[in-house]
């Protein structure tokens, strides 16, 4: 147990101790402090239910008495059944692909029989995910699914006792909780050899943020595959995901030269490209062949269509939902399941040379 926690626990033994502080009497989450487990533990605890050691249901129970903690009526009811209820949390900018995959959670969760309380952040600031976290465990949500597309959101779990089961949906693992995901690297490394197959020796790209860890699975791949054909790469441009960026970053790596191929980190900023080479007097495919990434539905209609890596968003949805259940069953494990490959949807905007 963290020194802190400890502490906490400790000075609500004392104020129960000294018959409480303003009239302030010990609650669950003071029990789970003082006894180093989490108030689901507690709660199994109360209602003597299995699939707990002896020794933790000691140190509880010695807790409980040290705070003369007394449970309420209705909070035992509500610890006695399942809620059938998740926490979603969302955490960065509304994309294509975050919004697919809260979508598509939504939808498995239904499949199970389950609501979802959703929560959309634009940050990725640990006070405001802990916030939105603890907000949902008051809502007496069995799990929750964490969206995270920046490293920040990861880390701001990492080593905190939520008491519920935490599935992360994200491209790197990182901390204790079951990571899904869509195998970002070996997507970009498909894109790339898509390209090479073409003919294509030149293929510059075009990268996602820094801190996003979509970004750099895709641009670790693009610099993997490249290097395993014997070309060098410099360092990308990085834009935001919106096409303006793409844009402007496009007109300006125009002014070194054209180069034969692009491979975009997202189909918004490969629109933006093809708007720069467009301004260029440059044709794609005949000057420069162009790739996205996530199969957009107005990817088909760019002009020209656009060549994309497509994601299995639904896929993810049930690889999340399965995760949860897993949890709720008591058939945790510490592997992660196998992430799930993209497909490339070719069209117009590549061709050989």
């Amino acid at each position: 147990m963290r020194a802190s926690a400890r502490a906490r626990g400790e000075r609500a033994a004392q104020v129960s101790a000294n018959g409480g502080e303003r009239g302030r009497v010990a609650t669950i989450f003071d029990v789970a402090r003082l006894a180093g487990v989490s108030h689901q533990t507690v709660s199994r605890v109360l209602n003597d239910l299995p699939n707990v050691r002896p020794a933790t249901r000691e140190r509880v129970e010695n807790a409980i008495r040290q705070l003369r903690y007394v449970p309420s009526q209705a909070a035992r009811a509500l610890v006695t059944r399942r809620s059938r209820t998740l926490g979603l949390v969302a955490a960065g900018l509304p994309d294509f692909g975050p919004s697919s995959i809260v979508l598509h959670v939504n939808e498995s969760a239904a499949d199970a029989g389950y609501a979802v309380i959703t929560t959309t952040l634009a940050d990725a600031l640990g006070p405001t995910l802990r916030s939105a976290a603890e907000m949902l465990i008051r809502q007496n949500v069995e799990a929750i699914v964490l969206i995270a597309t920046e490293r920040a959101a990861l880390d701001a779990f990492d080593g905190w006792e939520l008491g519920v089961p935490l599935v992360a949906v994200a491209s790197e693992a990182r901390g204790r909780a079951l990571r899904v995901t869509i195998d970002q690297y070996r997507a970009a490394r498909a894109a790339v050899s898509h390209l090479l197959e073409l003919g294509h020796r030149d293929i510059r790209h075009i990268a996602g943020p820094a801190g996003s860890m979509d970004a750099e699975e895709r641009l670790r791949g693009w610099r993997d595959r490249l290097g395993e054909a014997g070309i060098a790469v410099v360092d990308p441009p990085r834009g935001d995901w919106s096409p303006q960026s793409g844009f402007d970053l496009g007109t300006a790596m125009l002014q070194g030269g054209v180069p034969g191929a692009v491979f975009v980190s997202n189909d918004q900023m490969a629109l933006g490209l093809l708007h720069a080479l467009a301004e260029a007097g440059l044709r794609v495919p005949e000057d420069v062949s162009v790739v996205g990434f996530d199969d957009i539905p107005e990817a088909a209609h760019f002009q020209p269509p656009l060549t994309t890596m497509r994601q299995d968003f639904v896929g993810l949805g049930r690889d999340a939902m399965a995760a949860v259940l897993a949890h709720l069953q008591d058939e945790q494990s510490t592997e992660h399941p196998e992430p799930r490959p993209s497909q490339i949807i070719v069209r117009s905007s590549t061709r050989a040379v």
